[in-house]
């Protein structure tokens, strides 16, 4: 991707179709910032923008909040006083409070993202971390979905508009800033282990399943081998590990498409559309619709 900025930029912030975005009173913030928990880590502000056309933003200033944007497909760049990024299907952008940026969706292929800014007495440590961890503003995830899921979270929890919603919107930031640092990479050709190459398997060809034995056999180990490695660093059996993959693309379209039910379970890979709800609604403890409508 090669795409130049525009001699007079018309940018959107905002305004895209199947986009959330909650916006967290400034007096609200004041007050969180002197409370427990979230005087450490606050998020201010949250969002998710599918296939967002024109999307743009320039800081000269910087902002005032961190702010953490992962891309979950389609691609853009970015550019800040270390030079100019792209950012494609799988990668994070952290962008430290202060610092001039400026970030555009691709012209092609405009991305599709999740993102949040966050402060408080903890935020610039995490930050600086997840920077030595990956080497800079821009890192590949490894597990894009696992970040996309706990920002997901951080939007309901800002949505509740409740004291109890802002802690638990700063418990999945906590989560998401520190996934980033464990598992961002320098560069998308860093060499994998036999455990990331299964698990960026997985995620490439979602959402058919894979045996466990055809996964173990892929990477050269055992199927007792596998188990017990892919539990430890990815922290959930293989199949969990699927099952959570399908979930979290349920909750994308349920979010940004008005496909009916049973179209998302089949894009999901389920066949039975009773089966895909009650699956639904054990990992999320709603059915798919009482989900959707909670947006309205």
């Amino acid at each position: 991707m090669d795409e130049s900025p525009r001699a007079t930029p018309e940018y959107l912030r905002e305004g895209f179709a199947g986009q959330r975005m909650v916006v967290v009173a400034r007096p609200v913030v004041s007050a969180a910032l002197t409370r427990p928990v979230t005087r450490r880590l606050l998020v201010t502000d949250a969002g998710f923008f599918p296939h967002a056309a024109r999307h743009g933003r320039t800081r000269p200033a910087g902002s005032r909040e961190h702010i953490l944007m992962v891309c979950s497909g389609g691609a853009g760049w970015c550019r800040t006083p270390d030079g100019r990024f792209d950012v494609q299907r799988g990668d994070a952008l952290l962008l430290p409070a202060g610092v001039s940026h400026e970030y555009v969706a691709s012209e092609r292929d405009p991305w599709t993202l999740w993102w949040m800014h966050v402060t408080g007495a903890d935020a610039a440590e995490l930050v600086h971390a997840a920077h030595a961890a990956t080497g800079g503003v821009l890192s590949h995830l490894r597990d894009a979905g696992t970040v996309t899921a706990l920002l997901a979270r951080v939007v309901d929890g800002l949505d509740a508009a409740t004291a109890g919603g802002l802690v638990r919107a700063s418990g999945a930031a906590w989560n998401a800033l520190t996934e980033v640092i464990a598992t961002g990479r320098r560069t998308r050709g860093s060499t994998l282990g036999p455990i990331e190459r299964a698990v960026e398997h997985l995620r490439a060809t979602a959402p058919r399943r894979t045996a466990v034995e055809e996964l173990a056999t892929m990477v050269g180990l055992s199927t007792s081998q596998f188990g017990a490695l892919f539990r430890q660093q990815v922290g959930v059996p293989p199949l969990r590990y699927q099952n959570d993959l399908r979930m979290a693309r349920a909750r994308e379209l349920l979010d940004s498409s008005t496909m009916p039910v049973a179209a998302v379970a089949s894009a999901c890979g389920y066949d039975d559309p009773l089966y895909f709800s009650r699956q639904f609604t054990k990992t999320h403890g709603v059915p798919p619709t009482a989900y959707r409508e909670r947006q309205a």
